[in-house]
């Protein structure tokens, strides 16, 4: 977790969100959650075509409204420091849509869709589907499992920084490096 000064930083970040909504006092522990409209619309978020996947994975009620510690977690995983583990645990969570606990064609293709702001036709994104699916899926089930996202990162572990050549090239790797896109 966050140092102190972090922490302390982030809750008047959170607090800022809604200050007649987050009281200074916490020592009751409060059960405030602010609703996603002002977590989606933060600057962290506001431009991330993940947002309101990002908040429904990162809050406990599964809709995007967030507790402090919600947006603590959040914040914490985002980080740079957050070890490569976590970060490839939550960029999993984020596109798997229909939290199945895998990675599926149909996750796939939100996931890309997203990505390129539905850029590319249905042709491209069913051939890079099946290409990520056909590098990635280690046991041929046609879905991914974390192990095999995890091992995905592991051949291309630069790609778990922001890739801003999205739309210079339509390769394997680089599809694989936008399943990375926001960690």
């Amino acid at each position: 977790m966050f140092g102190l000064f972090v922490s302390r930083r982030l809750f008047f970040r959170y607090r800022d969100l809604a200050p007649q909504l987050v009281p200074l006092d916490y020592t009751n522990n409060p059960d405030v959650r602010l609703p996603y409209q002002l977590i989606g619309s933060m600057p962290e978020l506001k431009d991330n075509p993940f947002r309101q996947r990002i908040a429904e994975v990162f809050s406990e009620d599964g809709e995007g409204n967030m507790s402090l510690n919600d947006f603590l977690d959040m914040f914490s995983v985002l980080s740079e420091m957050a070890p490569r583990d976590i970060k490839a645990y939550y960029a999993f969570k984020i596109y798997d849509f229909n939290n199945d606990d895998f990675i599926c064609k149909s996750d796939l293709e939100k996931t890309l869709n997203k990505l390129t702001r539905n850029e590319l036709s249905e042709d491209e994104v069913r051939m890079v589907c099946e290409k990520v699916l056909d590098e990635a899926d280690l046991d041929n089930d046609g879905r991914l499992s974390l192990d095999d996202f995890q091992h995905m990162i592991l051949r291309a572990p630069e790609f778990l920084r922001y890739n801003h050549s999205l739309y210079e090239n339509h390769t394997v790797e680089l599809c694989i490096g936008c399943l990375c896109f926001a960690f």
